[in-house]
């Protein structure tokens, strides 16, 4: 018994001498982190674990009063504006990945094919990346302008086109706002698979030309196989950034027309601050329902890249 209460000792003894030297050894990193630890939990997770908590009370301005179990959740999933506003984000992302996916694809084998102002081009291609969201929503909603002195309709007037009704049009308010968010974000895509093409082996271009392959038959059999794993990485990123789509919705036409455009982080940020804080629980168990969404759309992804990477080495 002796023995073994010394060896039991002896094994603590030596890890936690093995911590301390541990601790002793990375001092100075562990300090230099220790600011961003504080933030991450203070800005991060401690406000994850607190909307999860209150997720489950009835709140009054912020403030937990009654636990109610699951009650908020069956009152959001219950409610008529739920499922359309559910549709509508589903249709963001599909139209974004219709549209928003592929340009970004276009422009960087246009960019791969330039011999002339290729530095201008990309600076052209990526200057509406650097504009914030705010600003560029400003910017198409007079692009969008229902009179004939917005943009879209005075190019249409010049054509005898009478003006449109553009994001007042609850059939095509999504298509459109998705536009706007092609034209700011697909700059940023685009160098991205630009870099990736210039790492593709010239004489595999070369062998495909010789074997007389066109130029859209080497895309098809050389580019697009090597930029596979890229593509459909920035395919699942792609869904989970307009998945939380808010800002440009918020700007554009606050949901409308008639909730037309409405989208799930839309809906959150109103029952988290329209009607004095009255919805705060709506909110915070919507909250939780989108984060676990996105949580397994983000292991799929972090699996996915895994994957495609383990196959590239």
């Amino acid at each position: 018994m002796f023995n073994k209460n010394n060896l039991q000792k002896s094994s603590k003894s030596k890890k936690g001498n093995a911590f301390v030297r541990f601790m002793s050894r990375d001092f100075s990193a562990w300090v230099l982190l220790i600011p961003m630890i504080l933030c991450v939990f203070f800005f991060t997770l401690r406000p994850q674990i607190l909307s999860v908590y209150w997720s489950f009370y009835k709140m009054v301005m912020y403030q937990p009063q009654e636990f109610v179990g699951l009650k908020n959740y069956i009152t959001v999933i219950s409610r008529p504006d739920f499922l359309r506003t559910v549709k509508n984000t589903l249709l963001y992302v599909f139209y974004s990945l219709i549209i928003g996916f592929p340009i970004p694809f276009i422009l960087a084998l246009v960019m791969n094919e330039l011999v002339h102002f290729r530095k201008l081009t990309r600076v052209l291609v990526y200057f509406p990346s650097i504009m914030p969201a705010m600003a560029i929503s400003l910017l198409w909603v007079f692009i969008y302008n229902p009179s004939p002195a917005g943009l879209m309709n005075l190019i249409m007037g010049k054509f005898g086109i009478e003006p449109y009704q553009w994001l007042q049009d609850s059939r095509f308010t999504i298509l459109w706002i998705i536009v706007s968010m092609t034209w700011n974000g697909c700059g940023g895509t685009a160098i991205y698979y630009f870099a990736a093409m210039q790492g593709i082996n010239r004489e595999i271009y070369e062998a495909a030309l010789m074997d007389g392959a066109g130029y859209f038959r080497r895309v098809r059999i050389v580019t697009i196989p090597y930029m596979y794993g890229m593509l459909i990485l920035f395919a699942a990123r792609q869904i989970i950034s307009v998945f939380n789509i808010m800002e440009q919705v918020l700007q554009m036409t606050g949901g409308g027309p008639n909730n037309a455009s409405v989208t799930l982080g839309l809906l959150n940020y109103r029952y988290a601050f329209e009607n004095g804080g009255q919805n705060a629980q709506y909110a915070l168990a919507l909250g939780v329902m989108m984060f676990i969404f996105l949580s397994i759309v983000a292991v799929g992804y972090f699996r996915l890249d895994k994957k495609i990477q383990e196959n590239q080495m």
